[in-house]
């Protein structure tokens, strides 16, 4: 689970990737060519011991791209007929609760620095980007009755046709997290059923303006993480939660609000994915589906309460808000231990919602252990601890499929992070089984750049990135090509500098 803080999600900055472009493309390394003698292709090599890999080894028409958010990136936080976001209340009102008290007011400038931005893609051949609109930006007041900022609007047609131009396709998402703050004052945002009017009538907005370009649509992102951190635990704008869990709250119950804002998530993505498919489809023809947070899980021992766990967990976290797109209901393990606390939706919002995913997005940075771990009788009820399991931090062993020796030793820069390379393809793998071959984009993946060490059998050596890198890559071809699962397309997520 994400550590309570923005320093989990940030930008993939102008040094981020050139950074990155050290790691993915080894410029001192000899570049190859395909046989068919098209463009050489930059291959990433691992020195003597590790064999290379480079484009050739992923699947045609495989995307590779970076991932941000516009909070993480604009910056302008108060130019362009920009409208206040509850992020920008929430790290003003609250700096203490961001781990270097920074905020997203100039965050790496993209606002004015997009076109170097993209040249660095550009660069380092990325051929997709994915990032998200600031709702704020071209509704500053939140609804279209309160105005549209035609600057704002100008200056994402103008981001969108240079990433065109350039060659890289636009994976865009219509909601990161920075709701309008004038729509919390107003209803209290998502736990207000008028949530989905709105957000239907904004989503409409974009597709409008920007659909003729845009083929690929995410309408949230981790909606697993807002209701949790948003809700749950307090950590993460609008900062709810029951006091017991944190006296820093605003207000809240974390046994009832999370599940009220997860509902009207996904009744504000279904409700857009209906309004796309009947009103621009036919003509934009593009794909839509959202971006879920997930972690690989293995069960603790061999027990079958465990293993029970671990499904149960699953269902908990991807299987919350990705179920319900494919079958129009909750897990049945959710309707169980929640019970009267987790909402229902009617006939006419389980037709809409089930079906309505074109893909599944991935977001994948961790894999844990975890166990049956039942609160007891007279706990208080909490959205955290309602799978009744929870994680070990028992070493997982980094490369299972390959002969290389070594295990994790510490988790990576951040907390919540372990190193498991192999989590990536597992998860794929799961994903695409359980929802019937839905094609599969892993829309974030990263690992961070500090505090990270190996463990060899003959002792201690230092951090060997590249080897961890090797892992990495090879178990995403194995994904691929697994009983020729290729829908399967990665972006990158910096997560430096904790």
């Amino acid at each position: 689970m994400r550590e309570p803080s923005i320093m989990a999600y940030l930008p993939l900055s102008r040094a981020a990737l050139l950074l990155l472009s050290l790691c993915l493309l080894d410029h001192h390394a000899v570049s190859s060519t395909t046989t068919s003698g098209a463009s050489s292709v930059p291959a990433t090599t691992f020195g003597d011991d590790v064999p290379p890999a480079n484009r050739s080894s992923f699947p045609a028409g495989f995307l590779f791209g970076s991932a941000s958010a516009s909070y993480q990136v604009e910056g302008a936080v108060a130019e362009g007929g920009k409208g206040p976001t509850n992020w920008d209340v929430y790290t003003a009102k609250y700096p203490e609760r961001i781990a270097d008290r920074s905020n997203g007011n100039v965050a790496v400038d993209g606002y004015h620095r997009y076109k170097e931005d993209i040249a660095i893609m550009k660069s380092l051949g990325f051929n997709s980007y994915r990032f998200s609109i600031s709702w704020a930006r071209i509704l500053p007041n939140g609804t279209i009755g309160g105005g549209v900022n035609k600057e704002g609007i100008t200056y994402y047609n103008n981001f969108i046709n240079e990433l065109l131009a350039n060659g890289i396709k636009p994976f865009v998402t219509i909601f990161h997290f920075d709701l309008p703050e004038a729509l919390e004052k107003q209803y209290a945002g998502f736990l207000s059923r008028k949530i989905v009017k709105d957000f239907v009538a904004y989503a409409d907005l974009c597709f409008k303006h920007f659909g003729d370009r845009v083929q690929h649509w995410v309408t949230i992102n981790e909606p697993l993480s807002l209701a949790l951190f948003g809700y749950a635990q307090g950590t993460l704008a609008p900062g709810r939660c029951s006091k017991w869990m944190n006296l820093n709250c605003t207000g809240g119950d974390s046994a009832t609000e999370p599940y009220i804002v997860g509902h009207h998530l996904l009744l504000s993505h279904a409700a857009t994915v209906k309004l796309y498919r009947e009103k621009y489809l036919a003509t934009q023809k593009g794909k839509i589906g959202t971006a879920q947070v997930i972690q690989w899980l293995l069960p603790l021992s061999d027990s079958k309460k465990d293993h029970e766990a671990r499904q149960r967990r699953i269902d908990f976290t991807l299987g919350w808000f990705q179920d319900p797109l494919a079958t129009g209901d909750y897990p049945p393990s959710m309707r169980a231990n929640v019970g009267k606390r987790l909402p229902r939706f009617s006939k006419e919002e389980a037709k809409m919602l089930k079906g309505s995913a074109d893909f599944v997005g991935l977001n994948y940075y961790t894999s844990y252990y975890v166990f049956n771990d039942p609160p007891p009788s007279n706990a208080l009820k909490s959205a955290t601890t309602d799978s009744h399991t929870n994680f070990s931090r028992k070493q997982i062993s980094l490369c299972d499929l390959i002969t290389f020796p070594l295990i994790i030793v510490l988790q990576a820069g951040i907390i919540w992070q372990y190193i498991y390379p192999k989590g990536i393809r597992d998860v794929v793998l799961y994903a695409t089984k359980k929802y019937n071959n839905t094609p599969i984009y892993i829309t974030e993946n990263g690992e961070p750049t500090f505090y990270i060490c190996f463990i060899h059998r003959d002792g201690f050596i230092s951090m060997n990135k590249k080897v961890f890198l090797f892992c990495f890559v090879l178990l995403c071809i194995y994904a691929c090509n697994s009983n020729k699962f290729i829908n399967l397309s990665m972006e990158f997520r910096h997560g430096g500098g904790q």
